[in-house]
């Protein structure tokens, strides 16, 4: 009986070649080259366990106590947790503003990134200088971008107030607990829209140009050919986007805290943490309980994004 195309032998799979190729890789390797390995392996991974993992399991314990940094660690249970929700005013202010913060990235910020990405995809004139311009905000730090909101937006010096000719009644742009989560948001959208452009444009330039010819033989429209034909495939993209904006409003610290440290209307999860653990009053229990509800918060999305990642890997 002839084997049908069914019933025939399969091919080996990819996986098992590649397998066999870095076995054969790993046996050439020498006795000093194994141990030169396993000591760059060792090292950040040791580091990582006593700066990162260590310092959290510590973090976690901690927000269970009332240690203050000087007096023995009581256990107090969910005390800290129940106060926070409870009694501590500042608390939802800053769940209110990191909410704030999310909403103006993932509203204002991302869909104008997807929106230059997208024009600069187009290889218009210039687009190297303008990718430049765009990307430029991303290079620098967040508490940089901070000093650069002070000179924008001081009351008796900026060039806001000046370019507004306010001069005789300036607007008190970061004083104001009205205004100035607005005013620091637009320095924040400033920098993030770089970001979001850089991602969605390497997504667009990997978008198979044949789709796009089919569609516009089929008589689709440029509006048509991006939402039905385009965007559907930057679905990795879009993921990895959403999880960093989501990442990039809770742990918003240091733009506030280079302006005023987080204070009158500017108070942030990350700047709570910060002032009960090394401010004055040293309640580290109680801010490490914040931190613990900063984890938690995050964490979901942090292995969201690591999955994508390593999906596309293997891919």
């Amino acid at each position: 009986m002839t084997s049908s195309p069914l019933t025939a032998e399969a091919p080996a799979p990819r996986t098992s070649k590649v397998r066999g190729r870095r076995r054969r890789r790993l046996s050439k390797l020498t006795r000093w080259d194994v141990a030169v390995l396993s000591v760059l392996l060792a090292i950040p991974a040791l580091l990582s366990l006593a700066l990162i993992w260590a310092t959290t399991a510590a973090s976690i314990g901690l927000s269970f106590t009332s240690y203050n940094g000087v007096t023995d660690v009581e256990w107090i249970g969910t005390r800290n947790y129940t106060q926070i929700v409870t009694i501590y005013e500042p608390f939802w202010g800053a769940v209110r503003n990191n909410l704030l913060w999310l909403a103006v990235l993932g509203v204002i910020a991302t869909p104008l990134g997807l929106f230059f990405a997208f024009l600069l995809d187009k290889q218009i004139r210039f687009t190297r200088f303008y990718q430049s311009v765009f990307y430029m905000p991303v290079v620098l730090s967040l508490a940089v971008v901070g000093f650069i909101a002070q000179l924008v937006y001081s009351r008796d010096h900026g060039a806001l107030n000046v370019l507004l000719g306010n001069a005789e009644h300036p607007t008190d742009w970061l004083g104001d607990p009205k205004i100035n989560i607005w005013a620091v948001l637009v320095a924040a959208v400033w920098r993030h829209t770089g970001y979001v452009m850089i991602l969605y444009l390497a997504g667009l330039k990997a978008v198979d140009p044949a789709l796009k010819e089919a569609a516009a033989l089929d008589g689709a429209n440029e509006r048509q050919l991006f939402f039905r034909v385009v965007f559907p495939t930057l679905r990795p993209i879009n993921i990895i986007v959403l999880v960093i904006t989501v990442i990039e409003a809770l742990r918003a610290f240091d733009i506030v805290y280079a302006i005023n440290s987080g204070r009158n209307g500017l108070e942030l999860l990350s700047v709570l943490v910060t002032q009960n653990i090394v401010g004055e009053a040293s309640r580290i229990g109680f801010g490490s309980a914040i931190a613990v509800i900063l984890l938690t918060t995050s964490i979901g999305f942090v292995v969201v994004y690591l999955s994508q990642i390593i999906r596309e890997e293997r891919q």
